[in-house]
């Protein structure tokens, strides 16, 4: 589909994510169809239309996000065959569609998105006008062959938006945000717990700054609060087609977080630094927080081997925060690709024992579980179910961990109480391991009066019946 793609006029978009997304071992997502986090941040905006392109079995599957994580917020659909496919009659459908759709009593922005097979044949939305009726439209591209997590298709949408965001202030005054503070703000990069950004804001405060907005953004008229900021803070490191665009507009980046007390201390600092706060400031609110976060994670221990695996980007932050919490975190992989963002992250848990794995795969996040034998394995779905099987307390990562907060003093101590939890029920493992020993796997699961015996040589024979049949069966096609 990738060489389809460049036939089709596709290779600048696809060079450009190759270069902002590298692949790992895997030339396609291991997660969910990365049209998913794209989707996601269009429908939490006010005020915005989401259109997609794409396969109809591809777009229903994605209706998840619009009844669930979009509070039931409607997704535009324009279906196609492989006549209007070919015949570049699905990109005037589309561009009907959008035309249809450009009300500025309801809208102030259109999403149109290409899943696969659109982007595959090359529908063009560049060639979308870039405002109806003055309803801004946006068209991006989200194959499964070019941007290999949804967590990095929220900054493709994101970064597209800023890009149209900064050229309108270029060109004149834009609308002012709901609330303004007289402070320079810090902008936060990345998707955080609804707790964090104040906690973040608290901390700034010593320093004369305060929280600015949280990119994705809740409403286009945020965006241009966020490019107005003194510096920005890439609190999830993988943005890169957002930060290309604050750094367009002449801001500084930061990175890391405000996580445990070695993770504070050394970010304060970077924001000092970055917005030339003086020292006696930076120190003044170090001397206020930093107390409170060791007295919280004192309080608050945990005990015991943990691996940590996801992909959602705040990863390292989680593995931080338990090995200053007390845990021994021998690893964390994240889906998400190393940037000079995380290396502040990386190097501090790699000083702590920590193997750091970026792009990680399942069978490596799985190789991790085997290796460390942990005593709770964190990470995604079909992780927790490897370790649940070896009789492993386990965790979802998504939404057990990092559904908390993690920064300043309210992140100290708020993974003990799930991850202690957890940590203490590996007698339960054991009572059903010891129960269901013996049950079988694979052909012997189950209970048996008599128990199958596995015979490979017939599911060789019935293998090579099958693929003569196909060979067959596509000979008679040609």
């Amino acid at each position: 589909m990738r060489d389809a793609a460049v036939i089709a006029g596709k290779s600048d978009i696809l060079d450009r994510y190759a270069k902002d997304y590298p692949k790992g071992p895997h030339d396609q997502p291991q997660s969910m169809c990365p049209a998913f986090g794209s989707l996601r941040v269009g429908l939490r905006m006010r005020r915005t239309a989401a259109v997609l392109s794409g396969s109809a079995c591809c777009v229903y599957g994605l209706t998840f996000t619009a009844h669930f994580y979009g509070a039931k917020r409607s997704v535009g659909y324009v279906p196609f065959s492989s006549e209007t496919l070919v015949t570049g009659k699905l990109f005037e459908d589309i561009r009907d569609a959008v035309h249809e759709l450009a009300d500025p009593a309801l809208y102030d922005t259109i999403i149109v998105t290409n899943l696969c097979v659109p982007t595959a044949s090359g529908v063009p939305l560049q060639l979308l006008p870039d405002q109806i009726n003055g309803v801004r439209v946006i068209g991006i591209d989200v194959p499964g062959f070019g941007v290999p997590t949804h967590a990095e298709a929220k900054d493709v949408l994101s970064g597209a938006m800023l890009a149209y965001a900064r050229k309108e202030a270029e060109q004149g005054p834009v609308a002012a945000p709901k609330e303004r503070t007289d402070r320079p703000t810090i902008t936060l990069l990345g998707e955080m717990f609804p707790a964090d950004p104040p906690g973040i804001g608290l901390m700034l405060e010593p320093l004369g700054l305060a929280a600015g907005p949280v990119v994705p953004t809740r409403e286009w008229r945020e965006l241009y609060q966020a490019l107005d900021c003194a510096a920005v803070a890439a609190i999830h490191p993988f943005y890169t087609a957002s930060v290309r665009e604050f750094e367009a507009a002449g801001r500084s980046v930061i990175g890391s977080a405000p996580v445990g007390r070695d993770g504070t201390a050394a970010w304060l600092d970077a924001v000092g630094k970055a917005c030339g706060i003086a020292q006696d400031k930076v120190d003044a609110s170090k001397n206020k927080f930093l107390p409170a976060i060791a007295a919280a994670l004192a309080a608050k221990p945990i005990k015991g081997r943990i691996t940590v695996s996801g992909y959602e980007g705040s990863e390292l932050l989680v593995a931080r925060l338990l090995i200053e919490s007390g845990a021994d975190v021998p690893y964390v992989g994240t889906a998400c690709p190393r940037t000079r963002w995380s290396d502040p992250d990386r190097e501090w848990l790699e000083a702590h024992g920590c193997r750091v794995q970026y792009r990680a795969s399942l069978e490596q996040d799985i190789a991790a579980v085997s290796e460390f034998g942990p005593n709770l394995a964190i990470g995604t779905t079909p992780v927790v179910q490897h370790a649940k099987q070896r009789a492993i307390p386990a965790l979802y990562f998504t939404n057990l961990i990092s559904a908390r907060p993690l920064m300043g003093p309210a992140g100290a101590g708020s993974l003990a109480m799930v991850v202690n939890a957890a940590l203490a029920n590996q007698h339960r493992f054991d009572k059903m391991r010891d129960f269901f020993e013996g049950v079988g796997t694979g052909v012997t699961a189950g209970v048996w009066q008599q128990t199958p015996i596995d015979r490979p040589e017939f599911k060789a024979k019935f293998a090579a019946k099958r693929i003569a049949a196909a060979k067959a069966e596509e000979h008679i096609g040609t």
